[in-house]
């Protein structure tokens, strides 16, 4: 259930993130609306994950994932570029996630 918490937390936030850039700083209503309940959200499941994933690891993967997502749904509805140095830092993160979560004892629960 802690995964499914922080795979939520993950999502809102991704959305909140999507909807921050529509709000035009705060100033569209709807779009601002949606970004604050998405963090709500987002920050309520983080800290229902936190009570059994270390803090570090859970937030190792709520970044590595939450970089995934916010790029690619920011090249999918926003028009933003990713040129070769963007993905292979992205790859370098999630490689990072995934070498921590495989090989670190402090991932360990």
């Amino acid at each position: 259930m802690n995964y499914l918490f922080l795979g939520i937390a993950i999502m809102a936030e991704v959305i909140g993130t999507t909807f921050m850039k529509q709000s035009d700083g705060f100033t569209k209503l709807v779009p601002s609306i949606v970004t604050v309940f998405s963090y709500v959200i987002a920050f309520y499941c983080l800290s229902l994950t936190l009570k059994t994933i270390p803090t570090g690891v859970a937030y190792a993967i709520w970044s590595g994932a939450g970089i995934i997502f916010i790029a690619a749904t920011a090249w999918a509805f926003l028009g933003q570029k990713l040129d070769t140095a963007a993905i292979i830092g992205i790859i370098l993160i999630v490689t990072g996630v995934l070498v921590m979560n495989t090989f670190s004892s402090a991932s360990a629960h």
